[in-house]
């Protein structure tokens, strides 16, 4: 068997390489050449990047196998989410990666603003000893406003404490707990801008952020405010902060990201009060290999079929081990939902949770099932990632139930709707014993215990003596075996649902069909 293909576009720490290991086919492409990056993707597996590769719908359509991309570093401005969720493909990356890089560059900046380091380093190399020159300003009992108080707005603040800064914080979604962990007091954006000494952003690019601080905010800070960009490029409106520096209504910046990247030509560039770097905030050695190295075990988990639950797009958040084994519960159960139903598509389907799992988040199970009854529905890529789109797109209506009552069993799952002439379809089942294996617990309206296995015959009719029998001889005079069964009584019917050994050709269901009294049969392979 072909080894997976992993596709590597921009350069990473050898320790990525390492952590994927030899059972791997990596492979090397130049992530900015679209040509060489179109074609080189074609047959990957897995796709990895940092930040200069443009992974778009046209890379995504390109991707004929593609089961994971991977960014190797926090910020997905470079990958289209929505395209990728679309075909099924997971987007995982390293939000914790560089948080301290970051951080510690932002100090950095904040410091260099102040004490106009670069400047002064590179007139002394020039030949100058203009130490009047360079004449900054101390950080001590000074103000420092955090833009933003996530992972890294947070060690910004703790650190710049230590300066004997206070530090004053602006974020909607921040909790009086964090603000306090951070030394931080909250306030309106306002506030912050007009009692800050210095300003720093840490912000994700949004729709919302882009511009966050223009020229209604700069028209707000003292004119001997001095602002740092680290987080995304477009936040801080270069030309305002530009205007801002050069009318003397802002005495410094410093910036490691920009709008448009690569940066080599800004009206910042010309000013002797800003200090430039190019999007170094995770350029370490220490950043860049818990980055590739976190992003190169998410890579071998999806190509080994285990679910990622703290990727990008993985449907419910985190999955707790107590909810995983039911994933493949849920996959089985809605292909057996869908071949029980003649491959119909359903307009209306029903997946309920029940029982002591529903104590932990189980929104993932919902996709799970979804992706087994739409596996045979649908020839587009299938995934947890786009199992519910899909079944959008298909034009079926999904209602989500959970319940902590399971009469029958500790936990159960099922699958129920309604057939395009109107006939309602059931499934159920469970998980038994220390091995968690799958059982199938109710078909319709009957209740029975049988191992839901990879070949399955299904038989409904008349409840009568050795009818039972007869089927039995007639598929042990095909070499058929029946491995396990289960029968259950209704009214005058019957159903007997057995596990089979051998796949059951059309001819022999018809057979089955002609030596009982009103009976129909189904063979079921949930294998593929």
């Amino acid at each position: 068997m072909a080894k997976p293909a992993v596709l590597i576009a921009e350069e990473l720490s050898p320790a990525t390489i390492t952590a994927l290991g030899p059972d791997l086919d990596v492979r090397h492409c130049d992530g900015t050449d679209r040509a060489a990056l179109l074609a080189a993707v074609a047959d990957a597996d897995a796709l990895l990047v940092r930040s200069a590769t443009r992974v778009d719908a046209q890379v995504i359509d390109a991707a004929r196998r593609l089961r994971v991309v991977a960014r190797a570093g926090v910020g997905l401005d470079n990958i289209e989410v929505p395209a990728a969720t679309k075909a099924g493909v997971l987007v995982v990356n390293a939000p914790r990666a560089n948080v301290v890089s970051a951080a510690e560059l932002a100090c950095g900046l904040l410091l260099s603003t102040a004490r106009t380091i670069p400047q002064a380093d590179f007139s002394l190399k020039s030949g100058a000893w203009d130490r009047r020159k360079y004449t900054g300003v101390e950080l001590a009992d000074k103000t420092l406003g955090v833009i933003g108080l996530g992972r890294i707005g947070t060690l910004v603040a703790r650190r710049m404490s230590a300066f004997g800064m206070r530090i004053l914080a602006h974020d909607p979604y921040a909790t009086k707990e964090r603000s306090l962990r951070a030394g931080a007091d909250l306030v309106p954006l306002d506030e912050l801008l007009r009692q800050a000494d210095f300003i720093t952003v840490h912000l994700p690019r949004t729709p919302e952020t882009a511009g966050f601080v223009g020229e209604r905010e700069l028209a707000l800070v003292k004119s001997s405010v001095r602002i740092v960009n680290a987080s995304r490029g477009g936040i801080v409106d270069e030309d305002a902060l530009a205007a801002a520096l050069k009318d003397g209504r802002v005495a410094g910046a410093g910036l490691d990201v920009f709008a448009v990247e690569p940066c080599t030509a800004s009206p910042l560039f010309g000013l002797h009060n800003v200090v430039v770097t190019p999007h170094l905030g995770a350029s370490t050695h220490e950043a860049q290999e818990r980055a590739g190295t976190a992003v190169a075990h998410a890579v071998r988990r999806v190509l080994e079929g285990e679910l990622v639950p703290d990727a990008v797009n993985a449907p419910g958040g985190p999955v707790a081990d107590e909810v995983r084994p039911y994933l493949a519960l849920a996959d089985d159960l809605g292909r057996l939902f869908t071949e029980l139903a003649g491959r119909r598509t359903v307009t209306r389907l029903e997946v309920e949770v029940r029982g002591e799992v529903t104590r932990h988040d189980v929104t993932v199970l919902r996709a799970g099932a979804l992706k087994g009854v739409l596996a045979r529905l649908t020839p587009l890529p299938l995934s947890l990632v786009n199992a519910a789109e899909l079944a959008r797109e298909t034009g079926v209506f999904v209602r989500f139930a959970t319940s902590s009552e399971s009469p029958a069993h500790c936990s159960a799952l099922a699958i129920r709707g309604v057939l395009p002439d109107g006939t309602p379809l059931a499934v159920a089942g469970a998980l038994s014993g220390h091995k968690r294996t799958h059982k199938l617990v109710e078909v319709g309206e009957h209740e029975i215990d049988l191992g839901l296995t990879g070949r399955m015959l299904f038989l409904w009719y008349t409840d009568e003596p050795g009818a039972i029998g007869r089927a039995g001889q007639i598929l042990g005079a095909d070499g058929v075996n029946i491995a396990d069964m289960a029968v259950a009584r209704s009214d005058g019917r019957a159903m007997a649902a057995m596990s089979v050994d051998s796949d059951v050709p059309d001819p022999l269901v018809h057979r089955l069909v002609a030596a009982l009294d009103e009976a129909s049969a189904r063979f079921v392979r949930l294998t593929p």
